[in-house]
């Protein structure tokens, strides 16, 4: 029997915005065969224009005026009442070791430990 491959959902975020779904599906007919099949969806070639950058929609709502994407006033003291909340939790406990890491790679050692524990790696592209 082959081996079986993980399925995967793959996120992508700026600046090639999509997702992926890899799974394993079985091939049609009588024998249980599998094969491995991409569904791919990239904003950029799926409507054949340019994604604004990050502020650019936010910019023009704001000069026009449009609210619609933007938090209301009781919305914003709400949740920076919970942030303060938090952070004054963080201040009264000592600061707990944090693995930092040089700019440019993947991440810490102990990133690739801790997930290399169940058997498994990160994905690199």
């Amino acid at each position: 029997m082959e081996e079986l491959t993980p399925n995967w959902l793959v996120m992508r975020i700026q600046p090639h915005e999509g997702a992926s779904l890899k799974i394993a599906a079985k091939i049609p007919g009588p024998v249980m065969r599998l094969r491995t099949v991409n569904m791919d969806f990239f904003y950029g070639s799926s409507f054949m224009v340019e994604s604004p950058d990050a502020y650019e929609r936010l910019v023009l709502d704001c000069m026009l005026g449009d609210a619609t994407l933007f938090a209301r006033e009781d919305e914003v003291e709400r949740a920076w009442g919970l942030v303060d909340r938090i952070e004054a939790g963080w201040a009264s406990q000592p600061a707990p070791a944090f693995p930092n890491y040089a700019a440019g790679i993947w991440g810490p050692p102990e990133a690739d430990a801790m997930i290399e524990q169940d058997g498994r790696r990160w994905r690199r592209p």
